[in-house]
């Protein structure tokens, strides 16, 4: 399995090197960025996230990390092109709450491990890690599986410990804060409080 972690390694003794950091957002770029740059790590950047939708929301927090990212100094390869078309032929038939976030998390690690191996960075790793309304379990077996398929290592840390630090950088950098995960299934979600399954019971006036 091209993975390792935290726990079964100390990174510390591992002599620097570039890891590829998947990032969702700006928020939680912010923590982990700090995090790998103490372990040694030189922190590239990636953008792809083709589930935000809409376009105006793709692109504020697109934007969000362009600026952030020059106040760090953070290079980002940036996914040409907008893919939202893909991911909702991808997710048809398992909207559902897990269902979707695995397919979710596939695409976009996929991304970054073909990413990671056409640059020739041996690591990669992802945001999402930090957030504790995300899966971690499916996020790492989707990483270790992309890992698998483009011939690189994917890095797993419970970075949910620096979930405050987020949010004191949040404030500090002025940084955008959405309010949903991404989809439009999640932001459903998060306006009704109904799951998508149960949409035809959602208010209409």
């Amino acid at each position: 399995m091209h993975a390792y972690s935290a726990p079964d390694h100390d990174l510390r003794q591992r002599p620097a090197g570039e890891i590829l950091l998947h990032i969702c957002c700006a928020p939680c770029a912010t923590y982990p960025v700090e995090r790998l740059r103490e372990l040694g790590f030189t922190v590239r950047g990636y953008w792809s996230n083709p589930n935000i939708h809409p376009w105006q929301e793709h692109e504020a927090r697109r934007l969000s990390l362009v600026g952030y990212a020059q106040r760090v100094d953070l290079p980002v390869e940036w996914e040409p092109g907008y893919q939202m078309v893909d991911f909702l032929r991808q997710v048809a038939g398992r909207e559902a709450s897990g269902d979707r976030c695995r397919v979710c998390y596939r695409l976009r690690l996929e991304a970054a491990a073909a990413c990671a191996s056409r640059l020739g960075i041996a690591v990669f790793t992802t945001t999402l890690l930090v957030s504790p309304y995300q899966d971690q379990a499916l996020i790492r077996e989707a990483g270790e599986a992309a890992a698998d398929a483009h011939g690189v290592q994917f890095y797993f840390e419970n970075f949910r410990r620096g979930w405050n630090v987020r949010s004191q950088r949040v404030r500090e950098y002025d940084l955008y804060r959405q309010q949903y995960c991404g989809c439009l299934y999640s932001e459903f979600e998060r306006y009704t409080k109904l799951p998508v399954g149960r949409a035809g019971e959602a208010p209409t006036c």
